[in-house]
Protein backbone atom coordinates (compact mmCIF):
# COMPACT_ATOMS: atom_id res chain seq x y z
CA UNK A 1 0.00 0.00 0.00
CA UNK A 2 1.47 3.37 -0.97
CA UNK A 3 2.02 6.07 1.64
CA UNK A 4 -0.79 8.35 0.43
CA UNK A 5 -3.31 5.52 0.61
CA UNK A 6 -2.08 4.70 4.13
CA UNK A 7 -2.44 8.36 5.12
CA UNK A 8 -5.93 8.51 3.58
CA UNK A 9 -6.96 5.39 5.52
CA UNK A 10 -5.51 6.80 8.76
CA UNK A 11 -7.38 10.10 8.44
CA UNK A 12 -10.60 8.38 7.37
CA UNK A 13 -10.39 6.27 10.54
CA UNK A 14 -10.29 9.56 12.46
CA UNK A 15 -13.42 10.70 10.61
CA UNK A 16 -15.05 7.33 11.43
CA UNK A 17 -14.36 7.93 15.13
CA UNK A 18 -16.36 11.13 14.81
CA UNK A 19 -19.15 9.29 12.98
CA UNK A 20 -19.28 6.77 15.83
CA UNK A 21 -19.67 9.65 18.30
CA UNK A 22 -22.64 10.87 16.26
CA UNK A 23 -24.10 7.33 16.22
CA UNK A 24 -23.84 7.14 20.03
CA UNK A 25 -25.80 10.42 20.25
CA UNK A 26 -28.50 9.09 17.89
CA UNK A 27 -27.37 11.48 15.14
CA UNK A 28 -26.91 10.34 11.54
CA UNK A 29 -23.38 8.91 11.82
CA UNK A 30 -21.30 11.25 9.70
CA UNK A 31 -17.88 12.38 10.82
CA UNK A 32 -15.26 14.69 9.34
CA UNK A 33 -11.73 15.88 10.00
CA UNK A 34 -9.71 18.63 8.36
CA UNK A 35 -6.02 17.95 7.78
CA UNK A 36 -3.33 20.60 7.33
CA UNK A 37 0.33 19.68 6.87
CA UNK A 38 -0.44 16.02 7.60
CA UNK A 39 -2.06 16.87 10.96
CA UNK A 40 -5.71 16.87 12.06
CA UNK A 41 -6.58 20.47 12.94
CA UNK A 42 -10.35 20.08 13.33
CA UNK A 43 -12.86 17.32 13.89
CA UNK A 44 -16.65 17.18 14.04
CA UNK A 45 -19.69 14.96 13.69
CA UNK A 46 -23.32 15.59 12.80
CA UNK A 47 -25.21 17.52 15.47
CA UNK A 48 -28.44 18.29 13.62
CA UNK A 49 -30.73 16.71 16.24
CA UNK A 50 -28.85 17.99 19.28
CA UNK A 51 -28.62 21.58 18.03
CA UNK A 52 -32.00 21.48 16.26
CA UNK A 53 -30.17 22.96 13.27
CA UNK A 54 -30.46 21.53 9.74
CA UNK A 55 -27.07 23.05 8.86
CA UNK A 56 -25.18 21.30 11.69
CA UNK A 57 -23.63 18.72 9.36
CA UNK A 58 -20.17 17.40 10.25
CA UNK A 59 -18.64 19.21 7.26
CA UNK A 60 -20.11 22.59 8.20
CA UNK A 61 -19.00 22.29 11.81
CA UNK A 62 -15.50 21.12 10.94
CA UNK A 63 -15.02 24.00 8.46
CA UNK A 64 -15.81 26.53 11.18
CA UNK A 65 -13.38 24.85 13.56
CA UNK A 66 -10.60 24.62 10.94
CA UNK A 67 -10.96 28.28 9.90
CA UNK A 68 -10.87 29.30 13.55
CA UNK A 69 -7.75 27.18 14.16
CA UNK A 70 -5.92 28.69 11.18
CA UNK A 71 -7.30 32.20 11.73
CA UNK A 72 -8.26 32.36 8.06
CA UNK A 73 -11.41 31.98 5.94
CA UNK A 74 -9.48 30.04 3.28
CA UNK A 75 -8.39 26.43 3.69
CA UNK A 76 -6.17 26.37 0.61
CA UNK A 77 -3.67 23.80 1.86
CA UNK A 78 -6.19 21.61 3.68
CA UNK A 79 -8.00 18.37 2.98
CA UNK A 80 -11.27 17.18 4.46
CA UNK A 81 -11.93 13.52 5.22
CA UNK A 82 -15.63 12.76 5.54
CA UNK A 83 -17.40 9.44 5.92
CA UNK A 84 -20.06 10.16 3.29
CA UNK A 85 -20.12 12.20 0.11
CA UNK A 86 -21.04 15.80 1.00
CA UNK A 87 -24.51 17.14 0.17
CA UNK A 88 -25.08 20.28 -1.90
CA UNK A 89 -25.02 22.60 1.14
CA UNK A 90 -21.75 21.17 2.39
CA UNK A 91 -20.19 20.95 -1.07
CA UNK A 92 -20.98 24.63 -1.63
CA UNK A 93 -19.38 25.55 1.69
CA UNK A 94 -16.30 23.46 0.83
CA UNK A 95 -15.92 25.35 -2.46
CA UNK A 96 -16.32 28.70 -0.67
CA UNK A 97 -13.60 27.71 1.82
CA UNK A 98 -11.27 26.97 -1.11
CA UNK A 99 -10.36 23.60 0.29
CA UNK A 100 -7.69 21.70 -1.64
CA UNK A 101 -9.03 18.14 -1.45
CA UNK A 102 -12.07 16.13 -0.37
CA UNK A 103 -11.66 12.48 0.56
CA UNK A 104 -14.86 10.61 1.31
CA UNK A 105 -15.83 7.06 2.16
CA UNK A 106 -19.39 6.19 1.12
CA UNK A 107 -21.17 7.53 -1.96
CA UNK A 108 -24.53 9.21 -1.43
CA UNK A 109 -26.75 8.32 -4.39
CA UNK A 110 -29.64 10.41 -2.97
CA UNK A 111 -27.92 13.67 -2.03
CA UNK A 112 -24.23 13.47 -3.02
CA UNK A 113 -22.90 16.67 -4.58
CA UNK A 114 -19.34 15.56 -5.38
CA UNK A 115 -20.25 13.53 -8.42
CA UNK A 116 -23.20 11.28 -7.53
CA UNK A 117 -26.22 13.47 -8.34
CA UNK A 118 -24.49 16.85 -8.66
CA UNK A 119 -20.88 17.91 -8.96
CA UNK A 120 -20.72 21.26 -7.22
CA UNK A 121 -17.07 20.87 -6.21
CA UNK A 122 -15.92 20.68 -9.83
CA UNK A 123 -18.38 23.00 -11.53
CA UNK A 124 -16.45 25.08 -14.07
CA UNK A 125 -18.79 28.04 -13.50
CA UNK A 126 -17.58 28.41 -9.92
CA UNK A 127 -14.38 30.21 -8.95
CA UNK A 128 -12.75 27.21 -7.24
CA UNK A 129 -12.61 23.49 -7.86
CA UNK A 130 -11.62 20.75 -5.43
CA UNK A 131 -9.75 17.51 -6.00
CA UNK A 132 -11.96 14.56 -4.96
CA UNK A 133 -10.93 11.09 -3.86
CA UNK A 134 -13.71 8.54 -3.36
CA UNK A 135 -14.16 5.20 -1.65
CA UNK A 136 -11.61 5.33 1.17
CA UNK A 137 -12.76 2.76 3.77
CA UNK A 138 -16.04 2.74 1.88
CA UNK A 139 -17.31 -0.50 3.43
CA UNK A 140 -16.72 0.71 7.00
CA UNK A 141 -18.40 4.05 6.30
CA UNK A 142 -21.38 2.43 4.52
CA UNK A 143 -21.89 -0.24 7.19
CA UNK A 144 -22.11 2.34 9.97
CA UNK A 145 -24.78 4.28 8.08
CA UNK A 146 -26.72 1.14 7.10
CA UNK A 147 -26.67 -0.14 10.68
CA UNK A 148 -27.91 3.21 12.01
CA UNK A 149 -30.86 3.39 9.62
CA UNK A 150 -31.71 -0.29 10.11
CA UNK A 151 -31.94 0.30 13.88
CA UNK A 152 -34.09 3.40 13.25
CA UNK A 153 -36.49 1.43 11.05
CA UNK A 154 -36.70 -1.41 13.58
CA UNK A 155 -37.38 1.02 16.41
CA UNK A 156 -40.02 2.80 14.33
CA UNK A 157 -41.79 -0.43 13.31
CA UNK A 158 -41.83 -1.76 16.89
CA UNK A 159 -43.73 1.36 18.00
CA UNK A 160 -46.53 0.72 15.48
Amino acid sequence: MDIQLRNDAFFMKEALKEAQRAYALDEVPVGAVVVHKNRVIARAHNQVEMLKDPTAHAEMLVLTEACSFLGNKWLLDCSIYVTIEPCSMCAGALVLSRLKKIVYGARDPKAGACGSILNIVNNKKLNHRIEVKRGILEKDCSLLLKDFFLKKRRKSSSRN
